[in-house]
């Protein structure tokens, strides 16, 4: 009994260059990388997905030995790098107590302004406006520094989107197996098996936070990210400010990897031979047989585009704030820099323990120096005079210029200075609203 074999009589072929186009390597890598970040992503990558060629090159460098480096030439990055979990740098931060000022932090201070970034602001109502900006407070003192596996579970609806292709696949190398279209069925199956294994291996790896361990002796690690416009105030135990300004996130590959990921360049190594293979066999496939295997390709690749789609940024953040044990975040708008920095200054000193000699280690005019460095007669006068009352134990401060202050000003700059004070009391307000909330 002979089989009725789709399109067998025409003599038309796809051409293989139009194959090559379609391959979608940087959504594959970039679907790649979302592999750690959701709960048994590992276990959905058994679909006929593009990029086969991309994928091989871009991961095997991870492999480490002359024979890996010589099949997949470049520099040698680490799991963190490779899957965007580390690189990005962070904000400038500033110790209070501790003299600490980094010219940049990583990434993790990185995530830390993204999120305040991203949290809601109290509304500011007055004030003299220049260039807004806002001050948030992140406590860290009661944080419990959660360990256990906090990766997002992958969702209902992910798990049905990545049934799509595997599906599709599948039902593409049924076709081709039924019309004894044996080249297609083969191609497609390579593909499902080498992305799968691929995935299986690549993603094995378990994500966790790396803290930082000072000396237990080390004074309070109170200070803040300054950024252009905005201010994150940081407030704990140097342990745990400094856990978020010099940790990291670390991807721990597993037992399954050796420390040169010799798996790693077995399965780069089987997506190169795979790319190299459909490329030669997908002509001698029957027309029937590459539309199948186009149109697996093609349900893949859509589906790789939803997985590059996600914000993994977001999701790294979202998986760093349950390990800090969600601290709430308070933010409020301010008018200008100046009223900012008097803002935060003010926020700083309230964490100061008057009873021990190191409180002396505050120091308020250099912090405004660092938020404010302008040098000239006027910002040295209101940094000195703010300073003063920032460190006044006075209920009430005072904001006008005394005698002493404006001696050596002439009329134009005593009206600046006037203005310049007025934004700080609106700062302190500011400030009083926090402390009393």
């Amino acid at each position: 009994m002979s089989i009725n074999l789709p399109l067998k009589k025409t003599s038309f072929t796809l051409d293989t260059s139009g194959v090559m186009g379609f391959f979608g390597g940087e959504e594959a890598l970039s679907a790649m990388s979302t592999v750690h970040l959701y709960r048994g992503r590992h276990l959905l990558g058994w679909y006929n997905s593009p990029g086969s060629y991309t994928v091989a090159k871009k991961f095997g460098q991870l492999a480490k030995s002359r024979l890996w480096d010589g099949i997949f030439p470049g520099p040698n990055p680490t799991p963190e790098e490779m899957f965007g979990l580390d690189g990005k740098e962070g904000p400038r931060f500033i110790g209070a107590f501790s003299g600490t000022d980094m010219t940049t932090t990583g990434h993790l201070a990185y995530l830390i302004a993204q999120k305040a970034n991203d949290t809601e602001e109290k509304i500011d109502f007055g004030g003299r406006k220049t260039i807004p900006g806002s001050v948030s407070i992140i406590e860290l003192d009661n944080v419990k520094w959660h360990q256990g596996d906090n990766v997002p579970k992958k969702k209902v609806f992910h798990a049905l989107y990545a049934a799509i292709p595997i599906t599709s696949s599948l039902a593409a190398f049924l076709a081709c197996a039924n019309v004894r279209d044996w080249f297609a069925s083969g191609l497609i199956i390579l593909g499902m098996v080498s992305s799968g294994l691929s995935c299986l291996v690549i993603g094995s790896g378990r994500l966790h936070f790396k803290r930082v361990e000072p000396s237990s002796y080390a004074p309070r690690g109170d200070g803040f990210l300054l950024m252009r416009n905005d201010v994150v105030i940081l407030k704990g135990t140097e342990k745990q400010v400094a856990s978020i300004t010099k940790g990291k996130l670390v991807l721990d590959m597993g037992y399954i990897h050796d420390e040169k990921f010799n798996a790693v360049g077995i399965c780069s190594l089987l997506l190169l031979s795979q790319f190299l293979i459909q490329l030669l066999l997908v002509p001698q496939a029957t027309l029937f047989g590459q539309i199948m295997f186009l149109s697996s390709i093609a349900v893949s690749w859509a589906y790789n585009s939803f997985l590059s789609s996600l914000e993994k940024e977001r999701i790294q953040t979202d998986i760093l704030w349950k390990w800090l044990d969600e601290p709430p975040i308070k933010k409020f708008a301010l008018p200008n820099r100046t009223s900012e920095a008097a803002c935060a200054c003010f926020i700083l000193h309230a964490g100061v323990d008057k009873s021990r000699k190191s409180s002396t280690d505050f120091k308020p005019k250099k912090i405004l120096e660092c938020m404010i460095p302008n040098d000239t007669r006027v910002w040295e006068a209101w940094r000195k005079h703010v300073a003063e009352q920032v460190l006044s134990k006075q209920k009430i401060k005072c904001f006008r210029p005394i005698k002493e202050l404006v001696a050596d000003l002439d009329d134009e700059e005593q009206k600046l200075l006037r203005q310049l004070l007025a934004d700080a009391e609106y700062g302190y307000k500011r400030y009083q609203k926090y402390y009393e909330s």
